[in-house]
């Protein structure tokens, strides 16, 4: 008996594996909110500045 066990548990752990593949699948589909679009670009256009700051400090 020990060994139905183990292959309900390797079953069970597959199931479980596939499934997860599924909704992680799903989610990385998912467009980004337009909340984390907007933070997003506003970070880039501070490192632009920030770079261009800094070359501008280099060139004097």
């Amino acid at each position: 008996m020990a060994g139905g066990k183990n292959k309900d548990g390797t079953r069970a752990a597959r199931i479980i594996d596939e499934n997860l593949k599924l909704v992680y699948s799903d989610l990385v589909q998912e467009d980004l909110p337009d909340r984390f679009k907007d933070l997003l670009a506003l970070l880039k256009a501070q490192d632009a500045e920030t770079s261009h700051d800094e070359d501008k400090k280099g060139r004097k």
